[in-house]
């Protein structure tokens, strides 16, 4: 039998071709995730537990004193947590192109959404505000798609004008009209907080595009004279907006909900009251499972609750704003940038209301207060910088392997 010889210098050995191929797709699936990464997503997965704690507290002794199973707001809430956890990991894995391609899409279909509020016995009106559509047997509030769905289509048009922003009509069309257009569906249900956060998410998408600041300061002027105008053309507002509730003059009228949640987080000290013992949702806070719920976290966590609080929300801010700094897509950058100043932006401004710093705005706590359709956008907003989180190691181990090519490349003389 005539044998063969071998080359081994021409032949493929087993890790060469297919076994190597696999090990490197392998290597690529599993390949560990980011700090930022695993920073947004266990703040959000934590901060989402600990408001479904929270709300369960809030809200059983209203239900059982109503005569409603007293888990019957922690269970609502809790639906919403089921489809929104998975959902924001679904969307992480989405591929920015894909991102991109969603902008227009998404801004149209949420603003058509938002409109619905206006239709008689679909819309729903409460304390004021029309802002919310009744379906399914929940109460849905369009405005919080219409927050994520503004960043993305801001950062998608002004990635296409990249190479233009140096010139005002080139920053402000479309960005400018199709922006006021937005958040005037939701002034028009008469909702300033809501309608305020989609200001300061167009706002800060300007700002992490580049523009120059000469053209950032025209639409922050504006935008601080709209809800100025907004609120002086109002006389209930602006009563509200205006009372002094560092005495007891207006205790059962515009101060009512303020005193009582300052009184809840002074009763709470250091240690707290202990889970399950605020004394302050018993009837005497409104909205306690709502825009106030961090004042019963204050009450029953007392100061070391509070900080956990804030403390899982910086670490959010940390991972958000590190994708802002590493990215080098213009498009991550911008809809990273508006998406982190609403969450963060609207946590500040829902604890400043607690505290006292600013009047009630009925801006919720992301992540923690009870409102399912808010809960659902948040998740589903972290699982769009988890998917701009992927590209960041991808971007930080190309630099080496793209020297490495250059290296082996280059000819020495």
């Amino acid at each position: 039998m005539t044998q063969v010889a071998r080359n081994p210098r021409t032949e493929k050995g087993p890790f060469e071709s297919g076994g190597l191929a696999a090990r490197v797709s392998l290597g690529r699936r599993f390949t560990p995730v980011s700090t930022e990464f695993l920073l947004i997503a266990s703040t959000a997965l934590l901060l989402t537990i600990f408001g479904l704690v929270m709300v369960l507290s809030a809200t059983s002794a209203s239900a059982v004193a109503s005569g409603r199973n007293p888990m019957d707001g922690a269970l609502r809430q809790g639906v919403f947590a089921v489809i929104g956890v998975p959902l924001m990991f679904v969307v992480s894995r989405l591929p920015i192109p894909v991102l991109k391609k969603l902008a227009w899409p998404a801004l149209i279909g949420a603003t058509m959404l938002q409109l619905l509020v206006f239709v008689p016995g679909l819309g729903v009106e409460d304390g004021g505000n029309r802002n919310w559509i009744f379906v399914a047997g929940f109460n849905v509030q369009p405005s919080e798609f219409l927050k994520l769905a503004l960043a993305l289509w801001v950062a998608y048009v002004l990635l296409r004008k990249q190479a233009m922003l140096g010139t005002w009509h080139q920053v402000f069309i479309p960005v400018i009209p199709v922006g006021v257009f937005a958040i005037g569906t939701v002034l028009a249900g008469k909702d300033l907080g809501t309608s305020m956060v989609l200001v300061l998410i167009l706002l800060g998408c300007l700002f992490f595009s580049g523009v120059k600041l000469r053209l950032f300061i025209l639409p922050l002027i504006l935008g601080v004279a709209a809800v100025l105008a907004y609120a002086l053309t109002s006389p209930d507002r602006m009563r509200r907006i205006t009372a002094t509730c560092d005495d007891m003059s207006a205790y059962y009228g515009d101060c009512y909900q303020s005193i009582h949640g300052i009184w809840g987080m002074a009763n709470g000290g250091i240690f707290g009251l202990g889970l399950g013992n605020s004394q302050e949702k018993y009837g005497w806070l409104p909205a306690a499972g709502n825009d106030f719920i961090f004042a019963i976290v204050g009450e029953e966590l007392g100061l070391i609750g509070c900080i956990v609080v804030l403390a899982l929300f910086t670490f959010f801010a940390v991972g958000a704003f590190h994708i802002i700094r590493k990215t080098a897509d213009p498009f991550i950058r911008v809809a990273a940038g508006g998406i982190t100043v609403w969450i963060v932006g609207q946590a500040v401004i829902n604890i400043g209301v607690v505290i006292g710093i600013f009047p009630v705005l009925g801006v919720p706590l992301p992540f923690m207060s009870q409102g399912g359709t808010a809960l659902l956008a948040v998740l589903i907003a972290c699982g769009v910088l988890l998917a701009f989180a992927r590209t960041i190691p991808m971007a930080e181990q190309a630099k080496p392997e793209r020297g490495r090519s250059a290296g082996r490349g280059r000819v020495t003389r």
